[in-house]
């Protein structure tokens, strides 16, 4: 059954009821009156007949059915399922001590009898293997639904199998189901059997079954395992009530991150929105989520604990190598999932469902996003989420085939309707990687950033402080982008003149290095080289003598002092001096007036 159950009174009127449904997804409503005893059902159905007929503002008591067929907990399956095909009922109210405690709809019938009759051919398979042992090398091509939770302890370090563990006990004591989701039990799926998976980010869920679990119950459930690891950082995410439990280099668990939630529902109320939250049971959680591959759930309490739980077909779309989403319109509430989706498809080499690539070009070509740009909706969690999007792509080694992939699905337009990834630009991104990459050991420079700016920077000089702004950017990227554009022609005119070492060095030591190497990255090949030479070689030639010298040499420190530095330091780039003797002759020369011997 699906605990807690979404419930309406009487008096809620049929648009109403529609728009609960909507919000939820579900196909019908449980009726309960104040006392909270159920009084009826209303369907789908039900209520687009009583739309139809113009009673909007109608209480859906008129429309409910009040015949109702209830069972409870401890009904078998046999039953359920003769009462379901006998009365042609598409769910069943659970009723216990006169109260509803949950629900069974006819699709948890159906995948109930298709997990059983899976179950009895793993048995048989088994059976059929241990008189055959020729078979035992067949039935291993298909080891993701065998022996999970020995798999999974087998997979995990013993400190990291031990904390779920005393997780599971923690949630078992207070009546509560545990269960291990998303990444972590799709990498773990994923991973040989032979090697150790150092996870470093566990998602786990609370779900409350027979008793509900309100949406505080992940917050308490961290704080137990706070007093258990004293040496783990507590932190709490403000309305959604989720926790994390972080580790830093810790001895044992290593630098762990673990985000501890009660199970829950979310609905958008407007594209790009930060959704609205409300406790549920594990399914909606995991109907909530993105990809089916990260809606799988492995239950850590009993009974069944180790029972993989995966209502949308995620273990098939694993052995496919395939990344499905979940829902039609995930795109148009969360651009940010196109982002993932392509994330997960390069870094794991999957690829991503036709209809899945269809439902994201309709979003891209539907233009919600640029008319929220525009509009400056105030959606701060989105452009937050996109930003960490693009951090985690760019700064991954496999950031080339994403970035190829996001413009073959027009996705680079979430960003600017006039994004595209050109030749050019594209050979700016190689030139910039190349650039990176041999600088990385001397120069403190972030990757991610720097890609994403020769991303902006391809754009209308107008339109770069936009972007930035909207990805929140820091007030140096932000001032670069917004200065690019003069910067880049007072240096491309000036390197088009045919300039000594020294004239090249006195024009670019002006700028910062990441401006440098952007502009670089645009020039012609004769200007990327005088920058290149100047970043690498010119900018780190230093005069035979410095400002001690000067003074040993009878020079009183002075205003003087750094035009007397400058020009010796040009001499020495243009080769007219090559040792001390000669600068301190160049000196004496120069600057006589100034010597106090």
């Amino acid at each position: 059954m699906s605990s807690p159950v979404r419930t309406i009174r009487p008096e809620t009127t049929i648009e109403q009821a529609q728009i609960i449904l909507f919000r939820y997804g579900h196909s019908g409503l449980s009726v309960v009156d104040q006392s909270d005893q159920l009084v009826g059902i209303i369907s789908r159905r039900d209520l687009d007949l009583a739309l139809h007929h113009g009673f909007s503002d109608a209480p859906v008591k008129a429309y409910m059915t009040r015949n109702l067929k209830t069972i409870t907990p401890d009904t078998p399956l046999s039953d359920i399922e003769a009462l379901m095909v006998t009365y042609d009922l598409g769910r069943l109210p659970v009723v216990e001590n006169g109260q509803l405690v949950g629900i069974v709809t006819r699709t948890d019938v159906l995948r109930e009898l298709y997990q059983e009759r899976e179950k009895k051919r793993t048995r048989l398979r088994r059976r059929t293997a241990q008189l055959d042992m020729s078979v035992t090398n067949q039935s291993s091509e298909n080891p993701l639904l065998s022996c999970l939770l020995p798999s999974i302890q087998e997979k995990l370090a013993p400190t990291l199998w031990h904390f779920l563990e005393q997780a599971a006990t923690a949630a078992q004591e207070r009546g509560w189901h545990l269960y291990l989701v998303g990444g972590a039990v799709r990498d773990l799926l994923l991973s040989s059997s032979s090697n150790t998976l150092l996870l470093q980010d566990l998602d786990l869920v609370v779900d409350g079954f027979h008793q509900s679990a309100d949406v505080g119950a992940g917050v308490e459930l961290a704080n137990r395992l706070r007093e258990i690891y004293p040496q783990a950082k507590l932190s709490i995410h403000g309305e959604f009530q989720t926790a994390a439990l972080l580790w830093h280099k810790d001895p044992n668990l290593g630098s762990l991150w673990v985000d501890i939630a009660t199970a829950r529902t979310e609905f958008y109320p407007y594209p790009a929105a930060n959704p609205e939250v409300e406790a549920s049971s594990i399914r909606q959680d995991l109907y909530r989520r993105d990809f089916t591959i990260n809606a799988l759930a492995v239950r850590l309490t009993s009974p069944s604990e180790g029972e993989l739980l995966d209502y949308f077909g995620g273990v098939l779309d694993l052995r496919s190598h395939q990344i499905k989403v979940l829902h039609s319109n995930s795109f148009i509430e969360d651009p940010t999932r196109i982002y993932r989706a392509v994330r997960f498809a390069v870094r794991l080499g999957f690829k991503i469902e036709a209809r899945t690539q269809e439902y994201i070009r309709f979003a891209v070509e539907s233009g919600i996003y640029e008319r929220l740009r525009e509009a400056n909706h105030p959606a701060p969690a989105l452009t937050t989420r996109l930003k960490a999007e693009l951090k985690y792509i760019l700064a991954a080694p496999y950031w080339k085939g994403a970035i190829q992939l996001l413009d073959h699905l027009k996705a680079l337009k979430c960003l600017h309707s006039d994004l595209l990834l050109t030749d050019e630009l594209e050979w700016q991104l190689r030139y910039l990687s190349r650039w990176l990459k041999i600088l990385a050991p001397t120069e403190h420079l972030e990757h991610w950033l720097m890609r994403l700016e020769v991303l902006i920077a391809s754009l209308n000089p107008t339109e770069r402080v936009k972007i930035a702004n909207y990805l929140q950017l820091p007030k140096d990227s932000i001032d670069r982008l917004q200065q690019l554009g003069t910067v880049e022609q007072e240096i491309q005119e000036q390197l088009s003149i045919n300039l000594k070492k020294s004239e090249v060095v006195l024009l670019l030591r002006r700028y910062k290095l990441p401006t440098l190497i952007i502009i670089a990255c645009r020039s012609h090949p004769e200007n990327r080289q005088l920058i290149w030479s100047h970043i690498t070689k010119w900018s780190k030639t230093q005069a035979p003598i410095d400002g001690n010298d000067l003074k040993k040499m009878g020079y009183k420190p002075s205003p003087e002092f750094k035009e007397i530095l400058d020009r010796l330091l040009c001499a020495t780039l243009d080769e007219e001096i090559k040792d001390r003797m000669a600068a301190e002759e160049f000196v004496r020369v120069n600057y006589p007036q100034m010597s106090a011997n």
